[in-house]
């Protein structure tokens, strides 16, 4: 087999020709014959005893265009790949240069397919390139929020008397008509709910400081703010019916319970951070603070390579591209596009790949590459920050291995741990190049960034 490439005029798209003979396909097809005949019933005929001629006659031509078919994709692919072909897209089938196909008759074959070439993409970085970094500063209300959050997540309920704001309500509810409860009307016993959850004020108030089997009354409707889907679990209800139940209802306090904080000792260093770890009030503070700023480093770098996007963009300059044939690609590659659609975004397809090339040309003239411990690491601190957003820091090692590795299992999430690696490591290699002008924000201030 011959397989060869011929550039167009443009520069940026080709023809890739596959010559196949007889010899390339030859024992192929006698082999699936072989195998055919082995499934094939045929009346009057044992399994298997079928003459090879006949299996030829009647499946030959279907066996010769599915080895044929193989060769072809095999073939192709390999002659991209190891000739280092930079393709956009897929191969498309030619329609200028390919010849008729005849498999009745002809013995030898060729194959055209187009193929679009991305063009070549040279950037130059240096210090004179400046570009604003923003860093998230862990100041004190974070860091004491946070605190609390671990000393709330660590502590114990309590038992009390008297309501206040963010306590836990348990009681029965039941509906009213005329101040007196509705006859076949709601009731749900064991309700449950916090007055800090209730958006109305006035309703919410009702609760502050009443006491266990005070009954009050109130309305749910004005409580949540016609919120359907909490006032329909809440009274155990439909959400059809929630537009009908307007009334008031009465609460029958059974039990207050009260969050109570963990105290700031040993005890919770070791359940936040493992036993020993840390020993005292500034170290638990100060390995919190380390572990918010470590969450917020990837959003660093993802705002930085966001900001730098345009000039790697200009630098690269007015790229060409072979756009006939991308259309053509696109409208192929998804049923649903329309020429019309194709055109309208084609400006932005561009704008998008010119950005992926010139990432791509970067990570591979600078030799960036992600090795299997590069992803395994970057898993293993994907699940650590899952499991720290609960509050779950001193997670054990071998648990974390597990969870990364399971993880990785996922076809789509491999290769979304893989991209992210990838681009870590150029964020990396970016911030060496260039002059960074460092800002420190808030984290209110960098949420605004994104908006």
């Amino acid at each position: 087999m011959n397989v060869s490439l011929k550039h167009n005029d443009d520069a940026v798209s080709g023809i890739v020709k596959l010559e196949i003979v007889k010899a390339d396909y030859a024992d192929q097809v006698e082999k699936g014959l072989r195998s055919l005949r082995q499934k094939v019933n045929m009346p009057g005929f044992r399994r298997g005893m079928v003459p090879l001629g006949l299996i030829k006659k009647m499946y030959g031509k279907n066996v010769l265009i599915e080895e044929i078919n193989k060769l072809v994709s095999e073939n192709l692919f390999k002659y991209i790949r190891e000739n280092d072909l930079h393709i956009l897209g897929e191969p498309m089938p030619n329609i200028t240069e390919q010849k008729q196909l005849d498999f009745d008759k002809n013995e030898d074959f060729e194959f055209c397919f187009d193929v679009a070439l991305a063009p070549e993409v040279n950037i130059e970085l240096s210090k004179n390139d400046k570009f604003p970094f923003y860093q998230v500063v862990i100041d004190d209300e974070m860091l004491d929020d946070q605190v609390s959050a671990y000393r709330s997540n660590f502590g114990s309920y309590e038992k009390v008397d008297e309501v206040e704001e963010k306590d836990l309500i348990k009681g029965t509810v039941a509906e009213l008509e005329n101040g007196a409860p509705k006859e076949g009307g709601i009731v749900v016993e064991n309700a449950v709910l916090m007055p800090m959850y209730i958006k109305n004020e006035e309703e919410r108030a009702k609760f502050i400081g009443t006491k266990v089997n005070s009954v009050v009354v109130f309305n749910p409707n004005k409580a949540y703010e016609g919120a359907e889907a909490e006032i329909a679990a809440f009274l155990k209800i439909n959400k059809e019916k929630v537009a009908e139940t307007t009334g008031d209802f009465s609460f029958e306090i059974k039990e207050i319970t009260r969050r109570k904080e963990a105290e700031m000792n040993q005890e919770l260093f070791d359940k936040v951070f493992g036993e020993n770890e840390v020993t005292s009030e500034e170290e638990f503070r100060n390995k919190i603070k380390e572990a918010l700023a470590e969450q917020f480093a990837p959003q660093s770098d993802f705002k930085f390579l966001t900001d730098i996007r345009d000039t790697l963009v200009k630098k690269a300059g007015e790229l060409k591209f072979a756009d006939d044939l991308l259309k053509r690609w696109l409208l192929a590659a998804n049923e649903k596009n329309t020429k019309e659609k194709v055109d309208e975004d084609f400006p932005q397809i561009l704008q998008d790949l010119t950005y992926q090339l010139v990432k791509d040309s970067l990570v591979r003239k600078n030799g960036l590459k992600v090795e299997d411990a590069d992803i395994e690491n970057f898993a293993r601190r994907v699940a650590k920050a899952q499991f720290a957003q609960y509050g779950m820091l001193s997670v054990p090692e071998d648990v974390l291995d597990n969870y990364a590795k399971d993880m990785l299992k996922n076809k789509q999430t491999l290769q979304n741990v893989t991209d992210r690696a990838l681009e870590e490591k150029l964020a990396a290699w970016l911030k060496e190049q260039v002059e960074l002008n460092v800002k420190n924000v808030t984290v209110e201030e960098f949420n605004k960034l994104f908006e």
